[in-house]
């Protein structure tokens, strides 16, 4: 059998991500995709043009990820994980994004994919979900922290506002926490829509 048969038998002839059933042709996932079915999704024409960047964005046409991200197929849930990361700025992607969970191979592979994507190689801020962080930004905490030198724990939910990028350090943020600036891992916290 060829990838694209396999992929026909797999999706049941429909596009894995929005349904779709016109215009489906295979999507080799970056990066170092060697062509096998488990490398790959079929896409219809819509969702692949997203995809590769060739046309604008349309946030309503991507509400399709609330049934598709929960695939089993790591190949279709590290796209869904890219486009949910991309639409950020959307509050219910960002809600369908601190639902999914990847398992530590898939969420590499995805978020390998969405630094090739991004091309200049230039090291950018990034919340828990790969979301990308910019000075001002309002933040959550996503777990307890113990804050060195202070007498107090930064705890779980807080919402740090107005962050600052640590210039030289792109895995760290600085906020305020009940009124001390505090240094931060980018890994424990979450963008606030």
């Amino acid at each position: 059998m060829t990838t694209e048969s396999d992929l026909f038998a797999r999706s049941g002839a429909a596009c894995e991500l929005c349904a779709a059933t016109d215009g489906l042709a295979v999507y080799e996932v970056p990066p170092a995709s060697d062509g096998a079915a488990d490398r790959c999704v079929l896409l219809c024409a819509a969702c692949r043009a997203q995809v590769d960047g060739a046309q604008a964005m349309d946030s309503d046409h991507w509400r399709c990820l609330a049934d598709s991200m929960w695939t089993p197929v790591p190949a279709v849930q590290a796209v869904a994980w890219r486009m949910l990361t991309r639409l950020d700025g959307e509050a219910w992607a960002v809600d369908l994004l601190d639902q999914l969970y990847l398992d530590d191979e898939t969420l590499a592979w995805a978020r390998s994919g969405l630094a090739d994507a991004a091309g200049d190689g230039a090291a950018e801020h990034r919340d828990c979900h790969g979301a990308a962080l910019a000075a001002g930004d309002t933040v959550t905490l996503i777990k307890d922290l113990n804050v060195k030198g202070a007498s107090f724990t930064a705890k779980r939910g807080t919402a740090v506002r107005g962050i600052s990028l640590v210039p030289d350090n792109a895995k760290q943020i600085e906020g305020r926490v009940n009124g001390q600036l505090i240094v931060i891992l980018t890994e424990f916290v979450k963008k606030s829509g």
